[in-house]
Parts: structure tokens; C-alpha cells; sequence
């Protein structure tokens, strides 16, 4: 069995040639005469031949397609009948074959006349004319579209930076790029221009360089950045800047709208790049861990697009056909088994944090004023210690209580276990910023059930602007 599967593969693999004159010695051409031993020469075909006619599916298993099937068909060989018999039935059936056939012609030829199918001459010669421009102007308008995209595209690029983080490493050293990313210009405004990108991208520099379209660089002065959203907005002179992006809407969006990323993947030698995908997912949750503890304490709410994102890509610009800004490109999920899963920050959610961080340096946010563990994290032995009720299965532990905060204002302790806020379950800092940062001001009154020595109870606080980020 192996010979002859060898012998099928080597088969497959002939040249055109060789199938063609294996085929002329299996199929000899038919004679047109007849000869009484004409089925008298015909034999069975052996074993050989049968395997080689049959076709059979091989597949590698290293390989993930299935393989094409080649069959080749083949009209059976009829017995040749009395040639003159042969020759008066064919002019018998030509006769008749004829006659019918030219009147269903003439049928369908009257039908389509009469139907108006095929125009007869004398009809309206506008509306000729504006068949024949039909085809046109399809194309024209295909070609038109592309043209326009482009031109967008290459207007919106030119706001579209490089940003570099300069850090020193020793005192003996000059400082040297650790790490670059992208930046889109947003505003121009008293001869500055005002930059946003990514926070991490700018994360720890002790100077900042932007790289513009025509390879011209500037020093950036970093106004505000923050790690929960991970933006921050940069200044440098507008003197030379001319192109401003064109701000769009990111809530207009449809899952399978076209969309463009544009960036620096892998650095200022790919400036500018373009790589086209569509959006496709709106609202993506996705947890992120922001103070580097490998403990996702935020949730941020995102655009998922499948153009590709790569490192240098963050901070840069997605946008529409139209050539508008509607996300601020992100990260994207780098497994190897994952591919086209990208992130942008939806700009309608950016713009407010971009304004508090251009004008404040910072986002207000309320607090409490505590520091927590979620009390999975707490290893069994301490539980014990901290005298829960069986039922209780979740909450967030008080580590530490700030001086003069509101949780220390309304007697809240280290240890105390916070179950409830309003009414709504916490089960960890994900879920306490979350319900925090998105359901509450600061100012608003709210009502906390926590357990302490094994029994619930309730007190109520005042939230206050948050002084530290990695508090509560």
C-alpha cells in the first residue's frame, strides 16, 4: 500500500506533458469506422490501472488545507453503429433540429422586441446615454473615494508625531531614548501646540522629544498625564507646526466601519506608517494594571479594531475615512496565538480627561482614603484573624486608613471589611474605583457596610478629591 500511495504522489507531480501522453496510451483515439471486432478487442482494466485513475485525499498533517482534488472526467466509449444508418439519421436530426431551433429563436427575438428587453433604435437617446455612462461612473466614483481617503490620510498624518523618552542612566551619562511612541497634535493655540499620547509612553522620562513629519525635533514639556487612562497631554512651540488633526466622534461608530491606524511602529524609522482594519468591537472592557503589582486594578473601556497596532504605535492616531481622529491607539493583546486584536482609547471618552490634564495637570477623582487588599488575596491564616462571618465570601480588606480622610472622618479601621457601597457589591479595587470613578463625585454623600469582630455595620462619608492615585 505504501508503493502505491508513493506512486500517486509521484503522479500528481508530473508535468502537463507526461499526464497527457499517459492519457493518449490509456485513452488511444476512436476510430470513426466500424469493425466487427472492435469489442472483441476490448479487455478489463487491470489493478494498476484502477489505482491510478482513482483519486485519492492526502493530507499532511503538518498542514492545516485540505488538498485539492484533481479528477479528471472522461466520455465512456461508445460502439461506433453502420455508417450509413449513422449518417441519415444525423441528416434526419439536423432537419428537425434546425426547424425547431429557428423558431424558438424567432419567438424569443419577437418577446424581447416587444418586452422593450432590447432597445429597438428608437428610443430616447438621453436615456442611452445615460446607460452608457453607467459603468463609468462607477468606476470613477471608486476611483474618486480612494483618491479622497488618501488625501485625508496624508492631511491627518502630518499631525502625527513621534514622541521619545529620554532618560539618563547614570550621572555620568547623557540622557539616551528608552523607549518612543506617537503623539497626535490636537490644538494650536498662542504659538503652542498641544500633543496627546499615551502615559506609558512618557512614563518616567527626565526629558521628552517629539520627532514632527519632516524629521524636525522638539523639546515637550509633559503638562499632566494620567496612569488610570493612560494619557497624557505635552507642549511644545508651534512655531513650525502647521497641521492640526481634525477631531471626529468615536459614539457615531459601527462595528465594521473602515478605520486607519497611523504611528511609529518600532520606532521613528517607520514614521508615519498606515495600516487599515475596521472597528471590531465597541465598548471592550479590558482590566489593566496600573501601578505594576501584576493585580489588574482598573477597568478601561476601549474600542477593539483589527488594524495593526505595534510597540511605537501607542499614543498615535485611529482614524475614520474621513481622515478624523476617532481613537487614541493603546495596546493590543501580544499572544502568540492572538492575531489583529488592537486597542484604541475612544476619543469622546479622552477629550475630558485631556482638558483637566492640559489645564490641571491632573484628574480630579474622589476618594475614601483607604488602602485595601481584596480579601482573596488574604491568606487563609489572617482571614481567621479578621472574624468573618461564614457567609461572607468577598470584600475589600482595610490595610491602612489615611489621617483626616473621610474613611478616617467616619471611623472606619485597619482591618474592617468593606462589603457594600450604596448598596453595591465590591469585591476588589477594580470594582471600588470602577463604581468610584464612574457613579460618584466628588462632594457626594455615600453609605458603606462593612464588618468588624464578625458583625455588620453601616456608616456614611463624604467623598473628597482623591490626593493620591493608588489610594481609594
Amino acid at each position: 500500500m505504501e508503493n502505491n500511495n508513493n506512486n500517486k504522489d509521484s503522479q500528481s507531480q508530473r508535468p502537463l506533458e507526461d499526464i497527457r501522453e499517459s492519457e493518449a496510451r490509456n485513452n488511444p483515439p476512436v476510430d470513426s469506422g466500424y469493425h466487427e471486432n472492435n469489442q472483441d478487442n476490448w479487455s478489463e482494466p487491470t489493478e494498476t490501472d484502477q489505482l491510478q485513475s482513482n483519486q485519492q485525499w492526502i493530507e499532511d498533517e503538518s498542514s492545516s488545507e485540505i488538498p485539492k482534488e484533481d479528477v479528471s472526467y472522461q466520455e465512456p466509449i461508445q460502439p461506433t453503429a453502420n455508417k450509413k444508418t449513422k449518417e441519415k439519421k444525423t441528416w434526419v436530426s439536423a432537419l428537425f433540429g434546425g426547424v425547431v431551433g429557428g423558431l424558438i429563436s424567432a419567438i424569443i427575438i419577437v418577446l424581447l422586441f416587444t418586452n422593450n428587453i432590447i432597445p429597438n433604435g428608437n428610443g430616447n437617446d438621453s436615456n442611452q446615454s445615460a446607460e452608457n455612462d453607467g459603468s463609468p461612473e462607477v468606476v470613477e466614483t471608486l476611483a474618486s473615494e480612494d483618491a479622497d481617503v488618501s488625501t485625508n490620510i496624508e492631511e491627518v498624518s502630518n499631525a502625527v508625531v513621534g514622541v521619545s523618552n529620554m532618560q539618563q542612566q547614570s550621572i555620568w551619562t547623557e540622557s539616551e531614548e528608552a523607549g518612543t511612541g506617537s503623539g497626535i497634535i490636537y490644538k494650536k493655540e498662542n504659538g503652542k501646540a498641544y500633543i496627546v499620547t499615551n502615559h506609558h509612553v512618557v512614563d518616567g522620562a527626565q526629558q521628552v522629544e517629539v520627532v514632527l513629519n519632516d524629521d524636525e525635533k522638539l523639546d515637550a514639556k509633559v503638562l499632566g498625564g494620567d496612569s488610570l487612562t493612560d494619557l497624557a497631554v505635552l507642549e511644545v512651540d508651534g512655531a513650525t507646526i502647521d497641521t492640526v488633526a481634525n477631531i471626529g466622534s468615536s459614539d457615531d461608530l459601527k462595528v465594521g466601519e473602515t478605520v486607519l491606524a497611523i504611528g511609529n511602529p518600532l520606532g521613528i524609522d517607520f514614521a508615519n506608517s498606515v495600516t487599515k482594519g475596521i472597528i471590531s468591537g465597541l465598548n471592550r472592557s479590558v482590566s489593566v494594571d496600573t501601578n505594576g503589582d501584576s493585580q489588574p486594578d482598573w477597568v478601561t473601556e476601549v474600542l477593539q479594531t483589527d488594524a495593526a497596532i505595534n510597540p511605537g504605535n501607542s499614543g498615535g492616531a485611529l482614524v475614520n475615512s474621513n481622515g478624523e481622529v476617532i481613537g487614541i491607539n493603546s495596546m493590543k493583546i501580544a499572544e502568540s496565538a492572538v492575531e489583529g486584536i488592537g486597542f484604541a482609547i475612544p476619543i469622546d471618552s479622552a477629550l475630558p480627561i485631556i482638558e483637566q490634564l492640559e489645564t490641571n495637570s491632573e484628574v480630579a477623582r474622589p476618594q475614601i482614603g483607604i488602602a485595601t487588599a481584596s480579601l482573596s488575596q488574604v491568606p487563609p491564616q489572617y482571614r481567621y484573624e479578621i472574624s468573618l462571618p461564614e457567609n461572607v465570601e468577598g470584600g475589600m480588606v482595610i490595610a491602612n486608613v489615611q489621617t483626616g480622610s473621610p474613611a478616617d472622618e467616619a471611623g472606619l479601621q485597619q482591618f474592617d471589611v468593606i462589603t457594600k457601597i450604596n448598596g453595591q457589591e465590591v469585591t476588589s479595587i477594580l470594582e471600588l474605583r470602577k463604581y468610584l470613578y464612574t457613579e460618584t463625585s466628588i462632594g457626594d454623600s455615600i453609605d458603606i457596610e462593612y464588618i468588624r469582630n464578625g458583625k455588620i455595620q453601616n456608616t456614611t462619608l463624604v467623598l473628597q478629591e482623591a490626593v493620591q492615585q493608588e489610594a481609594a
